[in-house]
């Protein structure tokens, strides 16, 4: 017999698409009920409050597959600068395989759109890049940062990431991510030269 679906699954894997395809405002309820073929109760059975639950299950979601690949990256490498090159590198290479379309930076539609409408989203948001943040640090402090200048380093990080990624999906190409990872290499193994 065929494994049974899971609609619970299937409405947050449905979601996440359309909220990173086409925004959170451009997404209604409906067409995620009709896109992941679940009735509407099981919608509201999973998620009673809505729209705004069910894009915070999925800001939770995203925020699980990064760490993940972040950490896989990390265990992979023997310093930040070369971890970071690649995946950045491998993030690239994902957003041009699909067009550059329905792949989105995480902030480009959840903390720039979801924070401004809704303080429960722009805290889901907020604890996403501290993770973020606190991952990458704590990969800077094994390779002898100390914690305030791991900190600082990792926030630039992730900012160059995030921004490179923007630019990159407005231009429809990955130079600007594979420069911004090349940079980024060269600025983690040499960042205890600066002061």
């Amino acid at each position: 017999m065929g494994e049974k679906s899971n609609p619970k699954e299937a409405i947050v894997t449905t979601a996440a698409r359309l909220f990173f395809s086409q925004g959170y405002h451009a997404t209604g309820l409906n067409q995620i009920i009709k896109e992941s073929c679940t009735p509407k109760g099981s919608l509201y059975h999973y998620f009673p409050d809505g729209k705004e639950e069910l894009a915070h299950v999925c800001i939770g979601k995203a925020n699980e597959h990064i760490v993940h690949k972040f950490r896989d990256t990390f265990a992979a490498y023997d310093n930040t600068g070369d971890a970071i090159r690649y995946f950045i590198h491998e993030t690239a290479d994902e957003a041009e395989a699909a067009g550059f379309t329905g792949f989105l930076p995480f902030s480009f539609w959840a903390a720039v759109e979801t924070s401004c409408i809704s303080d429960r989203l722009r805290k889901a948001c907020q604890e996403v890049f501290t993770a973020w943040q606190e991952i990458v640090a704590e990969r800077l402090r094994l390779d002898g940062f100390h914690e305030t200048k791991a900190y600082e380093l990792a926030l630039l990080i992730i900012s160059m990431m995030e921004g490179a990624l923007i630019i990159s999906l407005t231009h429809q190409t990955k130079e600007p991510m594979l420069n911004a990872a090349d940079y980024l290499s060269v600025l983690t193994k040499n960042a205890d030269l600066m002061n």
